[in-house]
């Protein structure tokens, strides 16, 4: 079975074609220019996807080595993400399904990520404990199989990702945040400065706005303004920072294993890309004897690879998408069924 992904929820325009379990293609076009505005900017995103989406699709087939006539199914992710992004890969999807008549199925981006990890050699295995760390999104979830998927927690406010996006900002670091704090990081001592870690009623639930405003009011009463952090004290505050955010994960994905019965831990996202986060991951696992499954590199970040696969396995369990299936910016509430 060919399987088309196709990914623009955000600021990566993402093509890719899955054979049987195998990647033929997987394209990846980043919208660099955001960074002089200090983050994405919604319309010019929409535009770009909008030039590279039909050119990167022709190349992927080149690269894959098929017609589009070879295609069996086409995938494309529907939310969530930025309305306008998604919409171009949603609607290109929709149309090559409807002009080649095959099936067409809607993806939830989360869900992607949590397949990111079946695109490895060494595959989860059910039941899984996945931890999504994104920009957009912090989730624990329990995934039982293909169709039975059960959150356990999120956050309550901010976001990991956003966290480390405006904590850079905050002490100079630029966009995007996680990068430049985990550079800053390498250089500094984590025990530094001892930021605190949110105590919440949900027993799996995170929050970082606190620890965001705890940096803040640290800069504030240190320095009295960014602009004033010396250079060489910036390293400090990142990853001290940055360890109360692994503290923070850490925590609550443990309790998860100790009161859960599964056979893998899995870290999916974006932040998946931090170092200290996946060594975190990696140490819980060896404690709690957990199989470990980490994306590369590559399959952290949002990609048309995680979305094709996960469409094939929802294809499999006959579950496929009209055509006038929409877009949709936030997570749904009922998507993943609650404790």
């Amino acid at each position: 079975m060919t399987i088309l992904g196709l990914e623009s929820s955000c600021d990566e325009t993402s093509v890719s074609i899955i054979q049987d379990g195998r990647i033929l293609s997987n394209l990846i076009a980043s919208q660099d220019f955001h960074v002089k505005y200090g983050g994405v900017v919604p319309e010019l995103s929409s535009r770009a996807h909008l030039q590279i989406i039909a050119p990167l699709f022709k190349q992927a087939l080149e690269v894959a080595k098929i017609k589009k006539e070879d295609i069996d199914v086409v995938a494309a992710t529907a939310g969530p993400g930025l309305i306008g992004a998604l919409l171009v890969g949603l609607n290109f999807g929709k149309a090559l399904a409807y002009s080649l008549n095959k099936p067409f199925v809607a993806v939830n981006h989360i869900e992607g990520h949590i397949y990111s990890g079946f695109l490895m050699d060494k595959k989860p295995e059910f039941p899984l404990l996945t931890l999504v760390v994104s920009g957009g999104h912090t989730l624990l979830l329990l995934v039982e199989d293909d169709l039975n998927i059960t959150k356990l927690g999120s956050t309550i406010d901010d976001a990991a990702g956003e966290a480390f996006d405006k904590v850079a900002k905050m002490i100079g670091l630029g966009y995007p945040g996680g990068p430049k704090v985990q550079e800053y990081s390498e250089r500094g001592n984590p025990k530094a400065i001892l930021f605190p870690v949110a105590n919440l009623k949900g027993e799996y639930d995170f929050s970082f706005s606190g620890l965001k405003t705890a940096v803040l009011r640290h800069i504030q009463k240190e320095y009295k303004n960014s602009e004033n952090i010396p250079e060489e004290e910036k390293p400090d505050i990142a990853a001290s920072f940055q360890d109360a955010v692994v503290r923070a994960l850490g925590k609550k994905v443990e309790k998860a294993i100790k009161n859960y019965d599964v056979k893998t831990l899995s870290l999916v996202g974006g932040v998946a890309a931090n170092k200290v986060i996946r060594n975190k991951l990696s140490e819980l696992a060896k404690k709690y004897n957990k199989k470990l499954v980490i994306p590369d590199i590559e399959f952290c970040g949002d990609n048309a690879a995680m979305i094709a696969y996960r469409g094939g396995k929802l294809f499999e369990n006959t579950v496929v998408s009209n055509l006038t299936a929409n877009a949709f910016p936030a997570l749904p509430k009922d998507v993943f069924k609650k404790l």
